[in-house]
């Protein structure tokens, strides 16, 4: 059985280090971009089972996770896609989802409840699509 592969996308280091460390410690394989060309370099490089990225990676006005949801649509690469935001706007929500999120989550979110839906979604995928803070009762 081959191990899950999954591609986190933050700015914050320490963010990117916690999640790392958390989801190695659960059995997958993780890799770490801090910027959406790094992020595009790696899915277009490696084979990702999920990708987590923050909505925002170079400032407040920006929203580069909803460009990465785009490419990794656009390249059909299939992994499932998370999107991980203190900025969970119901538009914003509505249009990652419409974009091809597979889910919406609201920072902060304890590492547990995280890797609780990369499980579900990776597992269980075909009765999870679009899953969403307000959707999932017990996140």
């Amino acid at each position: 059985m081959s191990v899950d592969r999954i591609l986190l996308v933050d700015d914050v280091p320490s963010i990117l280090f916690a999640m790392k460390m958390y989801l190695m410690a659960e059995g997958y394989e993780v890799n770490c971009a801090q910027d959406i060309e790094e992020a595009k370099s790696l899915t277009t490089k490696n084979d990702y089972s999920a990708v987590i990225s923050d909505l925002r990676l170079t400032g407040t006005d920006n929203m580069e996770g909803l460009d990465l949801i785009d490419f990794v649509r656009g390249q059909r690469i299939p992994a499932k896609v998370i999107i991980l935001t203190a900025y969970g706007f119901p538009e914003i929500e509505r249009e990652a989802l419409e974009r091809g999120a597979d889910a919406f989550l609201r920072k902060p979110k304890p590492l547990p409840e995280l890797a609780r839906v990369v499980s579900e979604l990776l597992h269980d995928a075909s009765t999870n699509k679009g899953l969403s803070d307000r959707a999932m009762c017990e996140i």
